[in-house]
């Protein structure tokens, strides 16, 4: 149980850090309104754990990796807690049109690239 949870606490340490990096260098190659830092980071997200899953149910990755990977890098790395803060923010300031288009983006195409992350591992 402990080397579980220090798998997971290791993976999203290294996962926030990734997801500070990419967030601020997309804001600031890319300043809007709109927050597509928090976009990129969790559509990239979704990407990986659609490979992580696949990986993990082809037999090609072990229980102790999967905890590594998903849970804790991908845990860390994802910002669905920003996301809903951003689209608070987004409403507070009148900015509806953008709201609604973030939250269809971030649902629509995160499921996208969860399918495409997989079916490239799956095959």
């Amino acid at each position: 149980m402990l080397q579980s949870i220090l798998l997971v606490g290791l993976g999203g340490f290294f996962g926030s850090i990734l997801r500070y990096l990419v967030s601020y260098y997309v804001n600031m190659n890319w300043s809007s309104q709109f927050p597509i830092g928090t976009l990129a980071v969790n559509l990239v997200g979704s990407f990986l754990i659609g490979i992580i899953i696949a990986a993990s149910l082809n037999g090609n990755m072990s229980q102790q990796t999967r905890l590594l990977l998903a849970t804790g890098f991908c845990g860390g790395f994802t910002t669905f807690s920003s996301f809903s803060y951003e689209f608070f923010s987004l409403l507070q300031h009148e900015h509806t049109g953008y709201a609604f288009l973030y939250a269809a983006a971030s649902f629509v195409l995160g499921l996208f690239f969860v399918w495409l992350g997989f079916s490239l591992i799956k095959g």
